[in-house]
């Protein structure tokens, strides 16, 4: 229960910013029900927050709210660029990413906002930047 208080105070602290949860889904090797859960958090804490499926590329924008029927791939091949640009783009201030960072950053990418990688596993990735949530 402890990283589910961690990150509702986490939601909390940015009541103020525009905020968007990212979900990789170029796998389904993630505790899939927990994703979900953490989803529906976003929904009763912070209603209809933008809501961005990626792996290679872009798949869906949509929101917490409608978000349903989440697709998963077993392709296992990720890039975050898309995602990160789409929160550029938006003027997001805290992008919330559920992924267990193994794919590609674009050398070139440049973010100007806060990232919060929200990490489905024991591990711990190195991040090139933001912050890290074990979600265990």
């Amino acid at each position: 229960m402890k990283w589910q208080k961690q990150l509702l105070d986490l939601i909390n602290k940015s009541q103020e910013k525009k905020i968007a949860l990212g979900v990789d889904v170029s796998t389904d090797e993630y505790p899939i029900e927990t994703i979900r859960q953490i989803i529906e958090l976003f929904e009763q804490v912070r209603a209809e927050t933008p809501l961005v499926l990626a792996d290679f590329k872009l798949r869906e924008v949509t929101d917490t709210k409608q978000a349903k029927n989440i697709t998963f791939h077993t392709h296992g091949r990720a890039s975050y660029t898309e995602a990160l640009e789409w929160g550029q783009e938006n003027g997001i201030e805290t992008f919330f990413y559920i992924t267990d960072v193994t794919g590609y950053f674009w050398d070139e990418l440049k973010i100007d906002y806060e990232v919060i990688w929200l990490i489905p596993d024991k591990f711990k990735p190195q991040v090139p930047f933001g912050k890290t949530l074990n979600l265990v």
